[in-house]
């Protein structure tokens, strides 16, 4: 549909900080299907169509266990092809005995599970773009029970779950931040995304291309929650991709004019936004 591909804004790769990187391996490749691209003592890179790789696992040395009531990952969004994938996973996880949550959200269809360190997944399906429903700028989105009668009438049996779907994407993040008006304008004046949700005083979504939401952010964690310990494990951090180094250029341009920092190193161009997740600024 174009909203995970250029010439739209997205976010490439997410890459989450594990306790035991061995048993994150397992749980990643024997509950969520997918399979090893790159692999070191401390860092595993994970694809779904042997090419590429969205999603990343580290060991930090020295790693605590993840830490509450802090900034940083809410969830990140794995985004399948179709209704069939997501019905095949529901069998699948209901079968390795994985315990999920769910929800419809009018916008998407959503599981919601932890990995073994307590980092939250999401894993989605999108309704198409017309059956959205916008009120001018703002697309509706709540969070209701999911019809799983009618989503498993998409299972199939005869081809059931094989692992993630080479077409499968990172969807989108959703992030705990200390405060929301210096976030809003860090990520609609520096990074160029429009605001096209609003969840009371609580929570923003924001997209590019008039997509449901690349990121979500909230402060559901408290205001002025602190920052995670670096070696605590959580978000370590995620890419977005950006159609061209022009486009670039102009978001870093846009962060300096708000006095966010950017860093550059060997020309990876890195940010962090205000309550101190850290962005990869990509082509």
């Amino acid at each position: 549909m174009g909203f995970h591909k250029k010439p739209t804004t997205f976010i490439g790769h997410v890459k989450v900080k594990v306790e035991n990187l061995q048993r994150s391996i397992e749980f990643y490749q024997d509950v969520l299907g997918f399979n090893i691209l790159e692999q070191t003592t401390s860092t595993v890179k994970l694809t779904t169509d042997g090419k590429t790789s969205f999603l990343s696992l580290e060991q930090p040395e020295n790693v605590i266990p993840k830490q509450g009531r802090t900034t940083g990952l809410y969830h990140f969004a794995i985004l399948l092809p179709d209704q069939s994938a997501l019905a095949n996973i529901v069998v699948h996880l209901v079968g390795k005995g994985v315990r999920f949550g769910s929800s419809d959200h009018l916008v998407s269809e959503a599981l919601y599970l932890h990995d073994p360190d307590g980092n939250e997944i999401e894993i989605y399906r999108d309704r198409a773009p017309f059956e959205w429903n916008w009120n001018s700028d703002e697309v509706a989105m709540t969070v209701d029970p999911l019809d799983f009668e009618n989503l498993l009438k998409y299972a199939t049996p005869s081809k059931p779950w094989q692992g993630m779907p080479a077409e499968t994407v990172m969807g989108h993040i959703h992030l705990h931040v200390s405060e929301l008006k210096k976030t809003e304008e860090f990520y609609v004046k520096g990074l160029g995304m429009d605001v096209v949700n609003r969840f009371g005083g609580q929570a923003l979504f924001l997209s590019y291309g008039k997509y449901h939401h690349h990121v979500g952010v909230n402060t559901w964690n408290g205001a002025g929650a602190p920052a995670p310990a670096k070696n605590s494990v959580g978000l370590e951090s995620f890419t977005l991709i950006f159609d061209n180094e022009g486009a670039r250029k102009q978001a870093i341009t846009n962060l300096k004019r708000i006095d966010a920092d950017v860093f550059e190193d060997n020309n990876n161009y890195i940010t962090f936004d205000p309550s101190g997740n850290r962005i990869e600024l990509a082509v």
